[in-house]
């Protein structure tokens, strides 16, 4: 049977390198003096452990909320004799110069500093010590590595290195890559222009591939250097000029020439048919072109009745673009993102970035999320229509590049905002079928993470919606915790926007509903009884009964079922007060009153609460709800319900005078006998426990018998799901003691008898389909 999308597992080194993340004192460290993590001397780890154990660590540190950033982390690796690094992926501003020169002494080959703005001018001195082994260098957006930076002299306690918030001085000069003989791949993307890029990339003639995005080069033909060794050569946002295309045009061994632009605005060049042909017919090793963003003259297409006939080619010959009728081959890769050449029939390339179709839109997704947010965020948008108003064909690429981008940029608004919105397309009804578990689980942690760094209304809303086209509580169980915190931390607000507002309580009356006590009690501790009960009291000073004010009820019935902690503080919260003022402001609301009592029933069995239960007041308002025909019998169901359990604890507690316990009980036969048994019920039993209790006493044979109905009502019309129920929690022993008690009315016995002769008729015949 094939496997549903995204469902490979994760590698065991991927689970045992997590594992000893978390649990480094536990694996491979320990406790040193000062409460320092220090490696064991036991420990001897290679190069592929420890590139790993590094490059997961920072991953962790950005995606994962419940990851702790370890003080000292990059300590473990400062000997090269029990550890090696070769690999490094290092990004943003959890690197300080301190990190890097730890692992001073490691013969690093690839270093990747991408996005690292806290380190300054102390950690080029750090680079020079692996100027000896570094073969790739990216310091893309690394605005402060070139600038010393200066300050007031540190007070007592304070770190030195608490430096990276002070502004940036004077750029440092005594920095030269002179030496640096193995480095090939160099990566100065937005590098500031204060730098003098020609004089920084002079020591480095055998520069194989050079990153420029977004750097003002004065005098461009010093690019001229290395027209017999670059291979790639990437000038994103990079003003081109005649002078320059002349220069690149002459690097006969470029295969990757990137000379896209974010996008037309501000731009002087125009992409002429002139100068794609001198690109195309000058680099005759070209496999891969990005030309995304450019002003295109019209000259560069074919005429549309000069097309070659048939379907899409990537034939060179047949290319609706003139100048790529000269390649020698098809492209590899082919940006047109935002120009007019993506839409045309015939390109001669594998892939395409552009926004005609799903395909150019993924290829965008996936070219440019890394360095690229502004044009990954169109794309993401672009396939948020296509899943909102067509229908997405690659289901799992497209899934699994919004995650990579919502993961790659936390920190990014614009992409938490498109990206969010697009997942509640992609996760919903439609193509939830494709999906597995273990691609559901990383939808979730990401809308998360989205929730978590921003409070705005879109990312909110965005992310609540995604949230419900899960199973809840089942898909989101493994994140319960964090899930409830969150929307509870989303309702805190006096006044939230109303659409978040009622999405979010739904969700946390989903998330408490169906769950072990357990998960339920520790919810409760996180304030939940008394954010809903927030919520229930702006409500009634706004006079308005709205969804908000009825699952807010629903929620606390919920949470409180079978747990008293919660009870107890729905009842010091001023709980009851709240139900009468509902009560009162709204008397025609029907669902509400029957939420309310399902709570109260929740706390009238709790029998240490009880007491507080029994006031003139509140026996007075449960006896007229016994009247009451809001939602069939429910509410007045409910209302006996609460009434039986505070008559079972007998006469002698009765402590007030009006009303009498007598008339009371008198008024709650009469409730029973005019309930219809057949009623199908709009309430849902995980246990039959607080009813059991009431059956087998003579104290209060209204309680026992208004047990005795419930039951039979239940396993008449639902006996699949509360004959075996009532069978597993003993319930038939006791319906027999209740037959035997001479107090049991006779009434209260017959039911007793059809309540056993029912479940004894299911256990003949479970396969009867005829109710």
């Amino acid at each position: 049977m094939a496997g549903k999308a995204g469902d490979n597992p994760d590698s065991l080194m991927a689970l045992c390198t997590v594992f000893c993340l978390k649990n480094l004192r536990r694996t491979m460290c320990y406790t040193g003096v000062r409460n320092r993590l220090c490696l064991r001397p036991d420990v001897f780890l290679p190069s592929e452990i420890c590139d790993k154990l590094v490059n997961v660590y920072m991953e962790l540190v950005h995606t994962d909320s419940n990851f702790e950033p370890q003080d000292g982390f990059f300590q473990l690796f400062f000997n090269p004799r029990s550890t090696r690094l070769t690999r490094l992926q290092l990004k943003g501003d959890f690197v300080r110069d301190k990190d890097l020169e730890a692992i001073g002494k490691q013969d690093l080959i690839e270093l990747n500093l991408s996005s690292c703005n806290h380190l300054s001018a102390r950690s080029l001195q750090t680079l020079c010590s692996f100027k000896h082994t570094l073969v790739s260098l990216n310091l893309f957006g690394c605005a402060n590595i070139f600038f010393h930076k200066t300050r007031a002299p540190l007070a007592c306690g304070e770190d030195d290195d608490e430096e990276y918030h002070l502004p940036r001085h004077a750029v440092d000069s005594d920095f030269t890559f002179q030496g640096f003989n193995r480095l090939r791949l160099l990566n100065l993307g937005n590098l500031p222009a204060e730098v003098d890029v020609e004089a920084l990339l002079k020591p480095l003639p055998a520069l194989t591939s050079l990153d420029l995005s977004g750097v003002y080069m004065a005098r461009p033909a010093f690019l001229a250097q290395w027209r017999d060794r670059l291979a790639s050569l990437v000038l994103y946002n990079v003003d081109l000029s005649e002078d320059l295309i002349s220069t690149v045009v002459q690097m006969s061994r470029l295969r990757h020439l990137d000379i896209s632009r974010e996008n037309q605005r501000n731009s002087k060049f125009k992409m002429t048919k002139k100068i794609l042909m001198s690109i195309v017919r000058g680099l005759g090793s070209l496999v891969s072109l990005d030309i995304s963003g450019h002003i295109m003259l019209d000259n560069c297409t074919m005429p549309q009745f000069e097309e070659a006939m048939g379907p899409p080619s990537i034939e060179p010959c047949k290319s609706s673009i003139y100048p790529f009728q000269d390649l020698k081959r098809p492209l590899q890769f082919l940006g047109l993102y935002n120009t007019t050449l993506c839409n045309v029939t015939h390109i001669p390339a594998y892939k395409v970035t552009g926004s005609k179709n799903e395909d150019q839109v993924l290829n965008a997704i996936e070219a440019y999320t890394e360095y690229r947010p502004e044009l990954a965020h169109r794309a993401i948008n672009q396939l948020f229509d296509i899943a909102r108003i067509q229908h997405c064909n690659q289901l799992l690429r497209a899934l699994q590049l919004v995650i990579a981008a919502l993961k790659c940029h936390k920190y990014d608004k614009s992409i938490q905002v498109t990206g969010s919105a697009a997942l509640f397309y992609l996760t919903n009804t439609e193509y939830r079928n494709d999906q597995s578990v273990r691609l559901r689980r990383q939808v979730i942690e990401v809308v998360l993470n989205g929730m978590e760094q921003y409070q705005e209304v879109t990312v909110q809303r965005n992310c609540c919606l995604t949230l419900c086209n899960f199973s809840i509580p089942e898909e989101l169980e493994f994140q319960y915790h964090r899930v409830n915190l969150l929307l509870l931390k989303i309702l805190e607000p006096a006044r939230q926007d109303e659409s978040i507002q009622r999405i979010a309580v739904h969700l946390c009356n989903a998330l408490v509903c169906q769950v072990d006590n357990d998960h339920k009690e520790a919810v409760g501790k996180m304030g939940f009884v008394k954010t809903m009960l927030n919520l229930i009291k702006k409500k009634l000073q706004d006079r308005l009964c709205d969804q908000v004010m009825e699952f807010s009820w629903s929620a606390l019935w919920n949470i409180t079922d079978e747990t008293p902690d919660n009870c107890e503080m729905f009842l010091n919260c001023s709980g009851m007060d709240l139900f009468l003022e509902c009560l009162q402001e709204f008397p025609d609301k029907q669902e509400l009153h029957r939420n309310m009592l399902g709570l109260l029933g929740n706390v009238a069995e709790v029998k240490a609460l009880r007491p507080q239960l029994l006031t003139s007041q509140f026996i007075s308002v449960f006896s007229n709800l016994l009247d009451s025909k809001a939602d069939g019998i429910e509410v007045s169901y409910n209302a006996c319900g609460v009434l039986s359990h505070i008559m079972f604890d007998g006469p002698e507690v009765w402590a007030i005078d009006d009303p009498e316990r007598v008339w009371v009980m008198d008024k709650m036969w009469d409730a029973i006998q005019s309930w219809d048994i057949s009623s199908r019920r709009n309430i849902n039993y995980r246990s039959f426990e607080p009813i059991l209790r009431l059956l087998p006493q003579s104290i209060a044979p209204v309680s026992q018998h208004w047990a005795t109905w419930a039951l039979y009502n239940l396993v008449s019309v639902y006996p699949g799901k509360y004959c075996p129920l009532l069978v597993k929690e003993g319930g038939i022993a006791l319906l027999e003691k209740v037959i035997e008690l001479e107090s049991s009315h006779e009434e209260t016995k017959d039911m007793a008898r059809k309540v056993m002769e029912q479940c004894e008729n299911f256990k003949e015949d479970p396969m009867d389909t005829s109710r």
